[in-house]
């Protein structure tokens, strides 16, 4: 498995030395990404708990509002990147297997912001849970995001 040039997880042993924020300071966008297209920044993040934020502008659907893909996408980048963290990347990965969401409102400008909460993590998968909110803090996405684990031969 080929992992991107440009990756700099920390070390399992890293992760409880930084702060939530600082730790988000570290997942910057990778060139080439959906996440780096999408405009998605990350602000803060843990092993159980992560938060980004996605603009609307450039994500819209031809109605003018947030598209739904761009909501779940912004779900399975946390799902995913909440996952690596829980593992050792120096021989495991966590992909994205399944995601699911309900629009409940649209969005029609400024910025969304998204909070993913682990809610199972087994020894092959992890399952998250991520509401998405509008800048007033009204719920626009409720999604769920199951990753399975495999691991690679390192570097």
């Amino acid at each position: 498995m080929t992992l991107h040039p440009d990756l700099n997880l920390p070390a399992p042993e890293e992760l409880d030395l930084l702060t939530p924020e600082e730790l988000a300071a570290r997942l910057v966008s990778l060139s080439g990404t959906l996440r780096e297209r999408l405009g998605i920044q990350m602000l803060t993040a843990t092993r159980e708990r992560l938060t980004a934020r996605m603009p609307v502008e450039g994500n819209r659907q031809p109605a003018g509002r947030l598209h739904g893909g761009a909501s779940l996408a912004l779900a399975e980048e946390l799902a995913s990147i909440g996952s690596w963290l829980n593992l050792d990347t120096r021989r495991q990965v966590a992909v994205g297997v399944d995601v699911n969401g309900t629009h409940v409102r649209g969005v029609m400008g400024g910025f969304v912001t998204a909070e993913a909460t682990l809610a199972y993590r087994g020894r092959s998968v992890l399952v998250w849970t991520v509401e998405v909110r509008d800048e007033r803090g009204r719920t626009t996405t409720l999604a769920r995001c199951t990753c399975n684990v495999v691991t690679h031969g390192g570097d």
